[in-house]
């Protein structure tokens, strides 16, 4: 391993390109902050993440402010919300021409979000270090200091600002965040059925966990919970086990289901930092900060006006108050209330419907 000795100096360095890092990078990419984003994916590697994402009519609105919304293609709209509890009568139906909104939300496959993005990114003048390995990050009197790995040479930087959206990972040892495990993992896969309700979304609540059905192309895009044992087993059925047992689960609504992707499995819990500007000069977005259940679809969205907001402190400082404590405490001001909400509004519909309570399904 070889070092270089060189230490570059920028206003503002975020770590991590995914779509929350990248949507901060773009709302700044025309300030007069020098800028750079430091992503451990090589350039040419595009996105393998198989999640697909429910964007609400907000997050549309700041991706059409960053120019991203109309570079997107294989994206479908959700105009009705079915939302129902197995075992109850009860069942609420949102529309959009009731709510008197276009659209209720957007779904999509992540990584046709993440090379909108990263299309944008590259084609603006915000520095992009590719294939840098972040593994240390400090936060001194002046300014942060990154160490990063980039084909094997050591590097660093210093930034007036730090920001972390890397997933989480950097810091969570020196500031270790709260975990609750749900005891659930997601299974995600597509699915096409005889019967689709076009622009209709369907979330279902069950004893095991809530599954949702998201409108995509020629089907549906699932999210289905259920304890972790439970999902693997689900992920390693046959097709036909598969699409039976799902049928038996979720009902009749969209006729029968005809074919299954590929299955992948993630473990779900609620993950909060505890604190978004652990230490001077850094500041933690997106999943670094919080990561939350899907069942209300609230992450990427909760992650992106993280991101939008950051970005409207960032451009009402002046340089020297970049980092400083008084910029950060307006940041945690900013965000406080949708924050708290967003997660605690999560956390209580997965406690209060994800059991088998007789008073709870009974109500």
């Amino acid at each position: 391993m070889t070092t270089n000795q060189s230490v570059n100096l920028y206003d503002i360095a975020i770590i991590g390109g995914g779509p929350v890092g990248s949507a901060l990078a773009l709302a700044l990419k025309n300030s007069k902050f020098k800028v750079c984003v430091l992503e451990a994916r090589q350039a040419d590697l595009p996105s393998i993440d198989a999640r697909a994402l429910a964007l609400s009519c907000g997050s549309r609105l700041l991706l059409e402010r960053l120019c991203v919304w109309h570079k997107m293609q294989d994206v479908s709209a959700i105009r009705t919300i079915h939302i129902s509890q197995k075992q109850s009568f009860g069942r609420a139906v949102l529309r959009a021409t009731e709510m008197k909104v276009p659209e209720l939300g957007y779904v999509l496959p992540y990584p046709v979000l993440q090379d909108a993005l990263t299309g944008a990114l590259q084609q603006s003048a915000v520095t992009t270090i590719y294939g840098a390995s972040v593994t240390q990050l400090s936060g001194e009197a002046e300014h942060a200091v990154i160490a990063y790995q980039q084909n094997g040479v050591a590097h660093t930087l210093g930034a007036r600002l730090a920001v972390v959206s890397d997933g989480g990972k950097l810091l969570a040892q020196q500031f270790p965040p709260s975990y609750h495990d749900y005891g659930q993992s997601a299974l995600i896969t597509h699915v096409t059925c005889a019967a689709p309700r076009v622009d209709t979304a369907f979330e279902r609540f069950t004893p095991q966990g809530p599954v949702a059905l998201l409108p995509y192309k020629d089907g549906y895009e699932i999210v289905w919970t259920a304890p972790h044992e439970r999902a693997e087993e689900m992920r390693n059925w046959d097709d036909a086990q598969f699409l039976s047992e799902l049928h038996q689960h979720f009902g009749d609504r969209v006729g029968e289901f005809l074919t299954v992707g590929t299955r992948t499995c993630y473990p779900l819990g609620l993950k909060k930092a505890p604190d978004q500007s652990p230490m001077p000069h850094t500041v933690l977005l997106g999943n670094a900060a919080q990561t939350m259940h899907p069942v209300a679809g609230q992450g990427f969205n909760l992650g992106l006006r993280d991101a939008w907001d950051l970005a409207q402190v960032i451009l009402d400082s002046q340089l020297d108050a970049l980092g400083a404590e008084k910029m950060l405490a307006s940041f945690r001001s900013r965000r406080l209330l949708d924050r708290e909400a967003g997660i605690r509004f999560t956390d209580s519909l997965v406690r209060l419907f994800s059991n088998d309570l007789p008073v709870v399904g009974a109500a």
